[in-house]
């Protein structure tokens, strides 16, 4: 048996082994019930949710398989439950039937519960610092231009129009990432593939473990690799700084933690916040002409978009009290991140507002399991939206905004194409 091989049959069993309880790999399609939060009306949260916080910000959404599920869309109730650490986000004992619970999890940090979420994220947030993030500012410049020049060369070859998601909202994280991570050039055509899977909740409980599994798979046999053969990013970093202290299973965790954050979120927000911006002719002209506007404009985005619509699940594991509501013990929240961000009771609510006040958001979740990749998306996005409004002041759609195509059922929400014109 392969190295990968031998890595994915280690993932899957770590998955399904679990005695007792909700087996969630055995849904074949996640129903509506429990889906439709996820849909949106173009960019906006749909109305039914919009609706449903009005109404209350805490919601029960339905039982599922025994499991009574609420949905929180309220931005201080998102606050006080995300950020209630006796809540527990570890999914294992819903993944499967039967077998031994083992040491292993699916998700690194994000189903991980304290002490051992502490003991990892810590070996992890020194990665994340402003200070070691800065020496990544240089490369991602780099990336951005040689993307420009690649999206204007396209546009070129097709009669001037171009799909933006695929020329530069997708490659700039994308390489980012694999240098962050320090995945040898050779390997990450490879990496590629395995992207963008995983937030698809369309075939269910299976295919989403599936596109995990895969990801995963790879970042465990080049974990392995690289615990012989250290290499320049993340990875490398952590095994020559903390080798005794973690072993292959959870490297690999966290480095697929690192993947999950840092490539389908800013790819969304990239694109997302592209449409967006092309829609508000003033903001592309300030992102071009005034640098000082950035850093607002690019925390409105995160706020107004939200790109990921649910946070990681938290299990009740005592009775509490939230907005009124008394939840008990052995149900799961699911909390609405675009709901959240876009209370009017305490955000500036459904409009497009970057001279306000922007910091009211919980875009990249709250408490213990905020993203810890935090920084390095804002450092994406403010070098990223300004390079391309400045090196294309006059782009346009190419296409009525009607006719895009979005992410149907994904936990990241996302545009399928973006085509534009250059001008």
């Amino acid at each position: 048996m392969s190295l990968l091989s031998q890595a994915k049959s280690a993932v899957m069993k770590r998955v399904i082994a679990r005695t007792g309880g909700l087996d969630l790999t055995k849904l074949e399609k996640i129903p509506n019930r429990l889906a439709w939060p996820l849909l949106r009306d173009g960019v906006d949260p749909n109305p039914r949710v919009t609706a449903a916080r009005a109404k209350d910000p805490v919601t029960r959404l339905t039982s599922i398989m025994g499991l009574e599920v609420w949905m929180i869309t309220g931005y201080d109730e998102a606050r006080e439950v995300l950020g209630n650490v006796n809540h527990s986000t570890d999914i294992r004992p819903y993944m499967g039937a039967s077998g031994d619970v083992e040491k292993g999890d699916i998700g690194g940090l994000g189903f991980t519960d304290p002490p051992e979420h502490t003991r990892q994220r810590k070996l992890l947030q020194g990665e994340f610092t402003m200070r070691r993030l800065a020496r990544l500012k240089p490369k991602i410049e780099e990336i951005i231009e040689a993307q420009l020049d690649e999206t204007e060369a396209a546009a070129a070859a097709n009669g001037g129009v171009v799909d933006l998601a695929q020329t530069f909202a997708f490659p700039v994280p994308f390489q980012v990432i694999c240098d962050l991570l320090g995945l040898p050039a050779e390997k990450r055509e490879t990496f590629r593939t395995l992207a963008s899977a995983r937030f698809d909740i369309t075939e269910g409980g299976a295919g989403a473990v599936g596109a995990i599994g895969g990801s995963r798979e790879f970042l465990l046999a080049e974990t392995a690799r690289q615990r012989h053969d250290p290499g320049p990013g993340l990875i490398g970093q952590i095994v020559r700084e903390h080798g005794d202290e973690i072993n292959d299973f959870d490297l690999g965790g966290l480095a697929d933690g690192a993947f999950t954050g840092g490539l389908e979120t800013s790819a969304s927000m990239l694109a997302l916040g592209t449409l967006v911006l092309l829609q508000h002719p003033g903001l592309w002209k300030s992102l071009a002409e005034d640098p000082d506007s950035v850093e607002d404009i690019v925390e409105e985005l995160l706020r107004h978009l939200s790109v990921v619509q649910i946070a990681f699940p938290r299990f009740v594991k005592e009775d509490v009290v939230v907005g009124g509501h008394r939840i008990k013990k052995g149900s799961v929240m699911l909390t609405h991140l675009p709901a959240a961000s876009r209370d009017p009771r305490s955000t500036p609510g459904e409009e497009l507002c970057p001279m306000k006040e922007s910091s009211n958001h919980v875009a990249f979740g709250h408490g213990l399991h905020r993203c810890v990749g935090a920084e390095l998306a804002r450092m994406e996005l403010r070098a990223a939206y300004p390079a391309l409004a400045k090196r294309f002041p006059n782009m346009a759609l190419a296409v009525d905004p009607k006719q895009l195509q979005f992410h149907a059922k994904s936990i990241v929400y996302g545009i399928e194409a973006l085509p534009v014109t250059l001008g």
